[in-house]
C-alpha cells in the first residue's frame, strides 16, 4: 500500500492529491482547474524548493541579501535584463486568456506550502539550514518577468566576431562558427571591428550565469563586491540543442505514430526539467516542463504529443553609440543626442546596509560597457511582451489537431524552437517558431552603430516562418541543423546563419529513412545512439596508415561506447590534439586563438578533408597528432590499449551546487558514452572529460497507446537530497535506460508509492 500524507492548505477550492510512482513522477489530480496548477506549485515547491528559490533571486537580482557582498554584481546584472514593459500586455502576449489566472494560481501553490514550513521547518531542503537563508514568496509577475534564463542568441558570436576580424578575418572565424547557409557577412556601414572591448559582454554573461557558490564569494566584504563581475564557464549557448522527431503511423510496427524529444541543456543538479502528470477539468498533460513554469512545455494531452528543439533564430544584436564629450550618458541618435534612461534601485546584502545600483538603458536595450566616447547595449527580444522563456507553451496544453497546434505557436517568442507535433487521428508536423526580428539592411552577424541607421522594423510573421505537416517522408526530425526548405528567402527573411554542426541530423535522418516499421524501442535506441559521424569522417582520411594506433582505428565500428578502447583513442585524438593543433594552424595569434573555443566541427573536419595552403601537409598532421593521442591514452589508462575505455575518461556527474561550501550530497561520476556529435548528445569539458551539456530528460511517445511511452530525467526527479527520487535515476540514464511514463489512471494508480493528499 503506498504511504498516505495530508496537508491542511489554505488557498485550495476542493480535495486534490498527488500520486508519487516508483520513479518520483508525481502525478496531479485536482476537481478544479485553479486547483490543478496551485497543486502544481505546491508539488514543485515540496520537490524543488532550493531550486526554485535560487532560480527566483538569482532572475530577480536579489542573491546578495541571502549571501552577501560577493553577488551584488550579480544582482546589478540580473537587473538589467528583467521585463519592465507593460505587464497587462505581457500577460495577452502568450495565446491563452488564462496565463495570468494560471500563473496566479501556480505561485499561489509555492507560496502555500512556503507558509507550511514556516510552521514546520523540517519541510525545509537542507540547503536552507546549510546556507541559513529562508525561502521567499512568489508573485505572479515573477514567473515571468524574469528573462535571463532564457537562451536567445546571437550577441555572444556578435562580440567573439567583432574580436576576431579586429586582429584576423572573417576566413578564419569561421573555424569559430560556420555560416550556413552560403551567405557573405557585410560588415555594417560606420562599425569598427576594433572597436569592441574584450570585456564588452561581462555584464552579460554574469546576468545569464548559474550562480557560483565558493567560500572565497561567501566572505567577501562590500569592499570586494565588484571582484565577482566575470564568468568563466557562460554556458554557451551553441552548447545547447536537442533532437526531436515525430513518425507517422505509416512507417511505425504498429501503425500509430511515435514522438521522440531529448532536449540538451547543461546538467545540473537538481534537473533543470521535472516530468508531471496534470488531471483536472479540461486538462490531462503529462511531460517535462521547468520547476519554476506552470504546465509542461514537452509532452502530450492524451489526444496530441509535442516535443521542441531549439531552432537558432537570431534573437538579439549588439548596439554601439558614440557618446557625448561632455556628457557620457548622452548618445547619438540622428541628428542629435539622447539621454540614456537612469534607473537607480536598492539592493538588499547581507551584513550590510543596502546598496545603490545604477542602470543604465538606451531606447535599445541595457546599457552593458562603456569605453572613452563608447557605449554598448543588447537589444533582446526579451524586452518585448511575451519573451518568458517556455510559457507559451500554456496555450497548446489542450490542442486537439494540428492547426490547433499552429495557432498556438504564433504566439511563441523564446526561446526560438523547432515544435515537432503527432496526434492520434494520424497527423504529423513541424514548425519554426519564434520571435524573429526583421533587419531590413544588415544580417545581424556583427554589432551594429545605435544611430538609428539599424532599427528592427518588427518581426517576421507565423505565416512567414517554414513548416510541414505529413510530408512524403512519413517522418519529421530536427538536431538543431540548418532545416531551411529549399527556396526559402532566407536572404530577405533572415531568420539566422549559426546553426549546429551536422552530425546528430545525419545520423538520425539516416537511420529513420532505413527503418520502416520503427517502434518506441528503436526511438530509445536512437536517442541514445552513440555513432560518430566525425570518427567516420576522420577513419577515411587514414586509410592506408599503418601503425598501432590506426589499426585500432581501421577496425572499429565508430560508436563511443562506454567500453570501446578505440573511442577513448578517438575522442582523446581529436579533442585534446588533433582539433587543438588546427586551431593553432587556423588562429596562430593568441589572442586570436583564445576566441576560437570550442571551435567548429564543419569547419576543421572540411579543413582535412579538402585542405587549403594553412594545412599543407593533411597526412603528416593526422599522422603525428594521432601518435600523439596514442601516447596520451597510454599515460592516461596505462600500456595495454585492450584495457582503454572511453568511460574510464568521459563520465557524467552530478556535484551539488553547494558542494564546496557544505557537507550536501551529489552524484558521484558514472561512466558515460557519446559525445557532442552523437545523438546521445553527451559534450564534455576538456580538463576532465565530464558531460557538461547533454540529454538529462528524454522522452518517447506511443501515441495512442499512452501507457507504453518511457522517459528518463537524470538525476532524479526530486531535488531534495532527503529524498529516494533525488539520484536514482541518474544510473539509468548512465546506461542509456527509461522509466514508464505512465497515463492512465489504473496504470498510475497501480505504480502509486506515495500518495500527498491536500484538503482546503
Amino acid at each position: 500500500m503506498p504511504s498516505t500524507t495530508n496537508h491542511t492548505v489554505p488557498g485550495l477550492e476542493k480535495p486534490a492529491e498527488i500520486r508519487v510512482d516508483r520513479w518520483g513522477i508525481c502525478h496531479i489530480r485536482a476537481e478544479t482547474r485553479h486547483d490543478v496548477f496551485f497543486t502544481q506549485g505546491f508539488n514543485a515547491a515540496r520537490d524543488r524548493l532550493w531550486q526554485l528559490d535560487i532560480w527566483r533571486k538569482r532572475g530577480l537580482g536579489r542573491m546578495a541579501g541571502d549571501f552577501g557582498p560577493g553577488f551584488l554584481a550579480q544582482d546589478r546584472a540580473a537587473r538589467l535584463f528583467l521585463y519592465r514593459g507593460d505587464m497587462d500586455a505581457e500577460w495577452a502576449a502568450y495565446g491563452t486568456p488564462e496565463a495570468r489566472s494560471i500563473t496566479e494560481a501556480f505561485t499561489a501553490g509555492i507560496n502555500a506550502y512556503i507558509i507550511l514550513t514556516q510552521h514546520n521547518p523540517m519541510l525545509l531542503p537542507p540547503e536552507f539550514a546549510a546556507m541559513g537563508t529562508k525561502p521567499e514568496q512568489w508573485e505572479p509577475r515573477d514567473v515571468v518577468r524574469i528573462r535571463s534564463h532564457g537562451l536567445v542568441r546571437n550577441v555572444l558570436s556578435e562580440a567573439a566576431r567583432s574580436r576576431v576580424m579586429a586582429r584576423a578575418n572573417l576566413e578564419t572565424d569561421l573555424a569559430r562558427r560556420s555560416i550556413e547557409p552560403p551567405h557573405d557577412i557585410t560588415i555594417p556601414e560606420g562599425f569598427d571591428p576594433a572597436i569592441i572591448p574584450d570585456d564588452v559582454l561581462d555584464v552579460f554573461k554574469l546576468a545569464t550565469a548559474a550562480p557560483d557558490f565558493s567560500p572565497a564569494r561567501l566572505a567577501a566584504t562590500l569592499d570586494q563586491a565588484w571582484r565577482w563581475t566575470k564568468v568563466t564557464d557562460t554556458g554557451d549557448v551553441t552548447l545547447d540543442g536537442s533532437n526531436n522527431w515525430s513518425i507517422a503511423g505509416s512507417r511505425t510496427a504498429s501503425g500509430r505514430p511515435i514522438l521522440a524529444s531529448d532536449p540538451h541543456r547543461a546538467h545540473a543538479l537538481p534537473s533543470l526539467r521535472s516530468i508531471v502528470h496534470l488531471t483536472g477539468p479540461g486538462i490531462d498533460v503529462i511531460g517535462a516542463g521547468e520547476p519554476a513554469l506552470p504546465g509542461i512545455s514537452i509532452g502530450h494531452n492524451g489526444h496530441a504529443a509535442f516535443s521542441l528543439t531549439i531552432l537558432p533564430m537570431d534573437q538579439e544584436d549588439m548596439y554601439v553609440y558614440e557618446t557625448h564629450p561632455d556628457d557620457p550618458l548622452k548618445y547619438r541618435y540622428g541628428s542629435g543626442w539622447e539621454n540614456m534612461t537612469i534607473i537607480e534601485e536598492f539592493v538588499a546584502v547581507r551584513g550590510c546596509e543596502d546598496q545603490i545600483v545604477t542602470l543604465a538603458f538606451t531606447r535599445h536595450g541595457p546599457v552593458v560597457a562603456r569605453t572613452t566616447g563608447h557605449a554598448f547595449a543588447v537589444r533582446s527580444v526579451w524586452s518585448e511582451p511575451g519573451a518568458s522563456a517556455y510559457f507559451a507553451s500554456l496555450a497548446y496544453l489542450g490542442v486537439r489537431s494540428v492547426g490547433e497546434f499552429a495557432k498556438a505557436l504564433s504566439h511563441w517568442s523564446t526561446p526560438s524552437v523547432n515544435q515537432v507535433y503527432a496526434d492520434v487521428s494520424g497527423d504529423i508536423g513541424w514548425f519554426a517558431a519564434g520571435k524573429s526580428p526583421v533587419r531590413p539592411n544588415w544580417d545581424g552577424l556583427l554589432p551594429v552603430p545605435g544611430d538609428g541607421r539599424y532599427e528592427w522594423k518588427g518581426f517576421h510573421t507565423f505565416a512567414e516562418l517554414p513548416q510541414t505537416i505529413n510530408p512524403a517522408s512519413g517522418f519529421v526530425a530536427t538536431a538543431n541543423e540548418m532545416n531551411l526548405p529549399e527556396g526559402f528567402p532566407y536572404e530577405t527573411v533572415k531568420l539566422g546563419f549559426e546553426w549546429a554542426e551536422r552530425s546528430r541530423s545525419r545520423q538520425i535522418h539516416a537511420m529513420l529513412e532505413a527503418q520502416g516499421q520503427h517502434s518506441v524501442a528503436d526511438t530509445m535506441a536512437l536517442q541514445t545512439d552513440d555513432t560518430s559521424i566525425p570518427a567516420k569522417r576522420l577513419g577515411k582520411l587514414i586509410e592506408g596508415f599503418n601503425t598501432e594506433a590506426a589499426s585500432m582505428l581501421q577496425s572499429w565500428d565508430h560508436r563511443l561506447t562506454r567500453e570501446s578502447p578505440a573511442a577513448a583513442l578517438q575522442e582523446v585524438w581529436w579533442s585534446k590534439h588533433l582539433k587543438q593543433k588546427l586551431l593553432d594552424i587556423v588562429a596562430p595569434d593568441p589572442a586570436v586563438r583564445a576566441l576560437m573555443v570550442p571551435g567548429d566541427v564543419e569547419t576543421l573536419l572540411g579543413l582535412l578533408e579538402h585542405p587549403d595552403a594553412r594545412v599543407p601537409d593533411v597526412r603528416t598532421l593526422l599522422a603525428t597528432t594521432l601518435e600523439a593521442a596514442y601516447t596520451d591514452c597510454a599515460a592516461r589508462m596505462g600500456d595495454d590499449p585492450s584495457k582503454w575505455a572511453w568511460g574510464r575518461l568521459h563520465h557524467g556527474a552530478f556535484p551539488h551546487p553547494l558542494h564546496r561550501v557544505a557537507d550536501l550530497p551529489g552524484v558521484a561520476a558514472l561512466p558515460k558514452g557519446g559525445s557532442g556529435s552523437t545523438v546521445m548528445a553527451a559534450t564534455y569539458r576538456l580538463s576532465d572529460f565530464r558531460v557538461t551539456h547533454g540529454a538529462s530528460f528524454r522522452m518517447a511517445v506511443d501515441v495512442g497507446n499512452w501507457d507504453a511511452s518511457m522517459a528518463i530525467n537524470a538525476p532524479g526527479q526530486s531535488g531534495d537530497p532527503r529524498s529516494p527520487h533525488y539520484a536514482d535515476l541518474a544510473p539509468l540514464w548512465a546506461a542509456g535506460e527509461y522509466v514508464p511514463m505512465l497515463y492512465s489512471r489504473a496504470a498510475v494508480d497501480a505504480a502509486t508509492e506515495q500518495v500527498i493528499r491536500l484538503i482546503p
